[in-house]
């Protein structure tokens, strides 16, 4: 079965998009992660995202507690590092969904191969909810959203406190 919410199916959907999100997550090697502890309160920690296979991946040391969040609730929000300018001509990326672990010994030790990454981790993979893309054009936020099954939307905000707008 094919999937509707990695990241192979928003590449083919929407390349020109897919290709904005993985340069600016590309641009600097950590992020910042968002999951939700227990009791429900956020929780944010540093994070890196690799993209490879046409998956979305979170890799995370053994026993930390963001894994320890996604383990309990697999819901995150993950957002690109705006890096030291503040302007941020492409613009800032966001992506929220689920993460669910992968626990499969052969996959985990594959991964951790092409990756690198020192045995015990957790690693996660990720199904797209939305992904959303915020830059400055003129007196404007203009809001490029897509979610899984539908096509980019294109959202226009003013200075005012009018909701935004298709643009």
């Amino acid at each position: 079965m094919t999937r509707t919410n990695n990241w192979a199916a928003f590449e083919a959907v929407e390349p020109a998009f897919a290709e904005v999100a993985r340069s600016r997550f590309a641009r600097h090697p950590h992020q910042v992660l968002a999951t939700l502890r227990r009791d429900g309160s956020p929780r944010v920690s540093g994070q890196t995202v690799e993209i490879r296979g046409g998956e979305l991946w979170l890799g995370m040391m053994q026993g930390s507690r963001k894994a320890r969040d996604l383990r309990h609730d697999p819901r995150f929000a993950l957002h690109c590092n705006p890096g030291p300018d503040d302007r941020m001509p492409e613009g800032d990326v966001r992506i929220s969904g689920r993460a669910l672990e992968v626990v499969d010994p052969p996959e985990l030790h594959r991964f951790a191969e092409e990756a690198e990454e020192p045995h015990p981790y957790h690693l996660f993979r990720v199904e797209l909810g939305e992904v959303v893309r915020v830059e400055v054009s003129g007196d404007e936020l203009l809001l490029t959203v897509w979610h899984p099954g539908g096509p980019v939307r294109t959202l226009r905000r003013g200075d005012d406190d009018e909701p935004p707008r298709e643009a």
